[in-house]
C-alpha cells in the first residue's frame, strides 16, 4: 500500500512543498499555509512559525509515523529541514498540525504528489501513524468553505462534525497510510455522505413530564417566550435544577447556522461529545465553586468560559443569590463579571 506508493519515481521538487491547515481562533478559525523545505547538509530538523510546544513535538511523532507508513524517517536523512506555518504572527496551537506537517515533509521530499486542487488536513498522529482525534475540526472546515477549499481531510473521530459544513467533500482517514494511498490513486477513499443535523434527540428533562410546580412552569414559559433572565428560590429538593434543566426543552431548536455556530464554540473547547454535533440549545450548570476566569472565559491563552459555552441556551448558576457568603457558595467575583 503506502510501499508500493514509496516504490513509485519520486517527483523533483526542489525540496519544497505547501499545503492548507487552519488554526482555531475562538469559536472560528484562521486558514494557515504550512512549507516544507529540504537542503543537503548536516540533519536539523525545525518547525518555524510561533508554534507551541505541542507543534514543536510533532518532529517526535510525524517521524515516527513516516517510518511506520513505509518511508524513510526524517530523521535518518542527512538534510536540513524546515517546516514553516504561516501567517508567522498567528499563534500555532494543537496537536492537528501533524498530518499536514507529515504530508507537506514526504511532497517535499518527493515521495508523495499532493493534488492540485487544494485541500485542508487536520489530525493527531500516532507513534505507528493512526490519526486520533482533535480540537477545533467544525470552525477550521468552515473556514475552508469560506476559502472556497471543498476537500477536507479529518480523523473518524470528527467526521460527524465536520459533515455539518455541507457542501464539502470528506475524508475520514484512520492513518497516515491510508492517505498516503489516496493521493497515490492506489486505493481511494471514499467521501463521506449524511446529514447529522436531522439526527435530533430531545433533552433529557421534558417539562410536560414534571408534576405540580404549575407557577415555576408559567415562568419557565414566559423565560422561554421573551429570553429572560430567571430566578428559583425555594428549600433543597424541590426541583429547582429539574426545571431549569427542562428550560432548555422548551427553547426553540437551533437552526442550521446555530448549530453550526454553537457547534464550533464547542468543538474548540474540547467539550463535543465523541464529536456530535449540538443540535438543541446547550445546559450549562457550573459548580458553586467555579472561579471567575472559568465562569467568563480568559486565561493566559483565552479559553472560553460557562457564559460562552451555554451561548444560545441555559447557564444555571446554582446559590448565586448567597454570592455575599463566603466559600462554599458561590463567590461574588465569579458572578461580578457577567
Amino acid at each position: 500500500m503506502a510501499d508500493e506508493a514509496a516504490a513509485k519515481k519520486k517527483k523533483d521538487t526542489g525540496g519544497y512543498a505547501k499545503l492548507g491547515a487552519a488554526q482555531p481562533v475562538g469559536a472560528g478559525a484562521e486558514l494557515v499555509t504550512i512549507e516544507a523545505d529540504l537542503t543537503r547538509g548536516l540533519h536539523a530538523f525545525s518547525v518555524v512559525g510561533l508554534a507551541d510546544k505541542a507543534v514543536e513535538e510533532a518532529r517526535d511523532r510525524i517521524a515516527a509515523a513516516i517510518r511506520h507508513a513505509g518511508f524513510k524517517s526524517p530523521k535518518a536523512t542527512n538534510r536540513r529541514i524546515v517546516l514553516s506555518l504561516s501567517p508567522a504572527d498567528l499563534k500555532k496551537e494543537g496537536s492537528h498540525y501533524d498530518l499536514p506537517l507529515a504530508l507537506c515533509y514526504l511532497a517535499a521530499a518527493g515521495d508523495i504528489e499532493l493534488p492540485e486542487d487544494a485541500a485542508l488536513y487536520a489530525g493527531e498522529l500516532a507513534l505507528d501513524g493512526t490519526l486520533r482525534a482533535v480540537r477545533g475540526v467544525l470552525p477550521q472546515v468552515v473556514a475552508a468553505k469560506r476559502a472556497g477549499i471543498t476537500t477536507v481531510f479529518v480523523p473518524p473521530a470528527n467526521a460527524r462534525e465536520a459533515l455539518l459544513a455541507h457542501g464539502m467533500t470528506i475524508y475520514a482517514p484512520t492513518s497516515l497510510a491510508d492517505v498516503v494511498v489516496h493521493l497515490s490513486g492506489t486505493k481511494p477513499l471514499e467521501p463521506l455522505t449524511g446529514d447529522i443535523s436531522s439526527e435530533r434527540t430531545a433533552p433529557s428533562v421534558n417539562l410536560a413530564d414534571i408534576k405540580g410546580q404549575e407557577s415555576a412552569k408559567r415562568a419557565l414559559e414566559i423565560a422561554a417566550a421573551g429570553r429572560h433572565n430567571l430566578v428559583l428560590y425555594g428549600p433543597p429538593g424541590t426541583g429547582k435544577t429539574m426545571l431549569a434543566k427542562a428550560l432548555s426543552g422548551i427553547l426553540p431548536p437551533l437552526t442550521q447556522d446555530e448549530v453550526l455556530e454553537v457547534t464550533a464554540i464547542h468543538s474548540t473547547a474540547g467539550t463535543l461529545p465523541a464529536g456530535e454535533a449540538i443540535l438543541y440549545p446547550p445546559f450549562r450548570s457550573p459548580h458553586h465553586t467555579t472561579s471567575h476566569t472559568a465562569i467568563v472565559g480568559g486565561g493566559t491563552y483565552p479559553r472560553a468560559g460557562e457564559v460562552t459555552l451555554a451561548h444560545k441556551g441555559v447557564l444555571f448558576l446554582r446559590l448565586v443569590l448567597q454570592s455575599s457568603v463566603p466559600s462554599p457558595y458561590f463567590p461574588a467575583h465569579a458572578h461580578g463579571g457577567l
